[in-house]
């Protein structure tokens, strides 16, 4: 594992990267969702996972390059989670308005 990435107990990434998915995904189970949300809901499934996957990959990456390159794709997914997140929830306050 590249010393950039040794873990730390405080902030331990690994795990909090994963139950956010979770937390994600128990959030859009619970939910009804009307079809014209689902493709949102698709790519926010995809992006909030893909954090915690690219995370694990940089912990196990070859090189510090590598480790870079993985810890850069998962601030970049969970911006566009952040993104997908703030569409459904724009979606789902404008429905309870009409």
């Amino acid at each position: 594992m590249p010393q950039l990435l040794e873990k730390s107990k405080p902030y331990d990434l690994e795990e909090r990267t994963y139950a956010f998915a979770l937390e994600t995904r128990m959030f859009l189970r619970n939910t009804k969702w009307d079809p014209v949300s689902w493709p949102d809901i698709k790519q926010v499934l995809r992006s909030s996972g893909s954090i915690a996957a690219n995370y694990i990959e940089a912990i196990e990456a070859i090189s510090e390059t590598d480790a870079l390159y993985r810890l850069r794709l998962s601030k970049k997914e969970a911006r566009e989670t952040g993104l997908w997140l703030r569409l459904i929830s724009h979606r789902r306050i404008g429905s309870h308005l009409t």
